[in-house]
């Protein structure tokens, strides 16, 4: 009889760090050192160690008065990622349909993942003859089209000029913006009038009307997006699209626990003359 072969890459310290984690749960917060020892079953030292880098990192904290660790900040943001990731395509569903069958257009909900543009849902009409390429897992860098600069726009200036260093302005048709600073003044224009219009940028004949949908916390978590052909739509049909998918978004973030106050909400459709600055 063999026996079976070692997992390939396995790490023992990452294994013991990870174990370290999940020892801490609802009824049982904060642990001190010999506890989780014990519940370990592994040396002070050890456990120390690993402790230390989990901090570095706020996986965990220690409280140097009461001499326990506990869980640390770092698990909920990771959490909370997970949780809005998942937790908008769930809201969001029966809204993009009832957008889709609304307009007869193709809708998409997308978000920023690891400095991409990840596509998280899409609803087309099946009898279309003519598909968007962008499918549901599809990433594409954190600028792309009406999606990417929606969500672009919430960042903060630091964020933003991290993923330009990262992944820096390329032209993907003849009207793709690729100056800097000009970037960065649409996207506050964009923060201002809370939609976007993507005038052929991303596809030649497509253009894209987005809106930002936000939590609780009024965080801008996700971008709800419309794809048309140019030609099959006139300003009149435009500044209703833009309405609908405004009020798309509202009521996506509505749902996801956002309450606007007072008169300081970004969905404003005051004015879709220019969409373009």
């Amino acid at each position: 009889m063999s026996l079976p072969q070692k997992e390939p890459f396995y790490n023992r310290s990452l294994e013991r760090a990870l174990k370290i984690l999940c020892t801490f749960h609802r009824d049982r917060q904060a642990l001190t050192l010999s506890q989780l020892s014990k519940i370990l079953n592994l040396s002070k030292t050890t456990v120390s160690r690993l402790s230390s880098t989990l901090i570095k990192y706020d996986f965990i904290k220690w409280d140097p008065y009461s001499k326990h660790y506990s869980l640390g900040l770092k698990l909920f943001e990771l959490g909370s990622v997970i949780f809005s990731s998942f937790s908008v395509r769930r809201v969001a569903l029966s809204h993009l349909s009832q957008l889709q069958s609304k307009l007869g257009k193709t809708t998409f909900l997308g978000i920023l993942q690891d400095d991409e543009l990840v596509y998280i849902d899409k609803r087309e009409d099946p009898r279309n003859p003519i598909l968007f390429a962008s499918q549901i897992g599809t990433r594409r860098p954190p600028y792309f089209g009406m999606l990417g600069q929606i969500l672009m726009a919430y960042l903060p200036d630091s964020e933003v000029n991290r993923l330009l260093k990262k992944t820096p302005l390329k032209p993907l048709t003849k009207r793709s913006l690729t100056n800097i600073k000009e970037f960065k003044e649409r996207l506050r224009k964009i923060c201002e009038q809370g939609f976007f219009v993507d005038q052929e940028e991303a596809f030649d004949g497509v253009t894209g009307i987005a809106a930002p949908v936000r939590d609780y916390s009024g965080k801008v978590i996700a971008g709800i997006g419309v794809g048309i052909f140019s030609s099959s739509m006139d300003s009149n049909q435009k500044r209703k699209i833009i309405n609908d998918v405004v009020e798309t978004a509202k009521k996506i973030s509505q749902e996801m626990g956002y309450l606007e106050r007072g008169g300081s909400s970004r969905f404003q459709t005051k004015s879709t003359k220019s969409s373009r600055p």
